[in-house]
């Protein structure tokens, strides 16, 4: 056992010596729904540890995304966790939905464990008994996969921005976002969106009230939401992503 940890404490004190703060994400559990949260953070460039108790599992998710960083670890093991780097990071996503006891557990240890980095805990739910059970141990945040998709969710993780989006095809979407607080006081005109970020300003306005076609003269609000089209990687490019 101490032969596996200590490649596991060697990966985030690595990542710790980069700059302090880990920031990052931590997924538990790598089924279905835990792996394509992974699939969705890794594709947007961010940092992410995959964990799971199952050896099939971790093997079958580095088939798909070879350059994870993916651990066994029982995840009810609170030294366990400590070892593998959890509670060094800033979010989780505890994606176990069976057995109820582990999830909540995996809850517990990170939101109340000592010393940890944990700022949010996003749990997955099978019933409205268990999402009061997840909120109970500290949840900061539950959701169903039958409700939403674990793409959706690692979206939202790295894009707090984003509200809606609609996909045109594989490449290219519209989506309704928040002024990034950069853009708040400027106008449209001044920021040509089109020309430094290659998206096209469809609406803008507050929520309900969008004016579409907005003239370039718009001075952007904190309160506004944006609705822009364009590719997905230049969607991905704006400030607040």
């Amino acid at each position: 056992m101490a032969s596996e940890m200590q490649p596991m404490n060697q990966w985030w004190q690595r990542r710790q010596g980069d700059g302090g703060d880990l920031g990052g994400f931590a997924v538990i559990g790598v089924g279905r729904f835990g792996s394509s949260v992974c699939a969705e953070l890794l594709r947007s460039g961010a940092d992410v540890l995959a964990i799971d108790s199952s050896q099939r599992a971790i093997d079958e998710l580095r088939q798909g995304e070879p350059a994870i960083e993916a651990r066994v670890v029982d995840c009810t093991d609170e030294e366990a966790l400590r070892a593998a780097g959890v509670l060094e990071l800033s979010t989780v996503v505890v994606a176990i939905s069976d057995p109820i006891e582990a999830s909540m557990t995996a809850t517990l240890i990170c939101k109340d464990a000592k010393d940890t980095k944990v700022r949010q805990v996003i749990a997955r739910a099978t019933s409205d008994l268990h999402l009061k059970m997840l909120e109970r141990v500290g949840a900061d945040r539950v959701v169903f996969p039958s409700k939403m998709q674990g793409q959706r969710l690692g979206m939202e993780l790295v894009r707090p921005n984003l509200l809606e989006q609609l996909r045109l095809d594989d490449r290219n979407s519209i989506e309704e976002i928040k002024v990034p607080g950069t853009f708040v006081g400027q106008s449209l005109r001044e920021l040509n969106l089109r020309k430094h970020y290659k998206v096209s300003v469809l609406a803008v306005g507050p929520k309900g009230q969008l004016q579409v076609n907005p003239q370039a003269s718009h001075l952007l609000q904190a309160d506004e939401l944006l609705v822009v089209m364009g590719s997905n990687e230049a969607l991905r490019s704006l400030p607040g992503n």
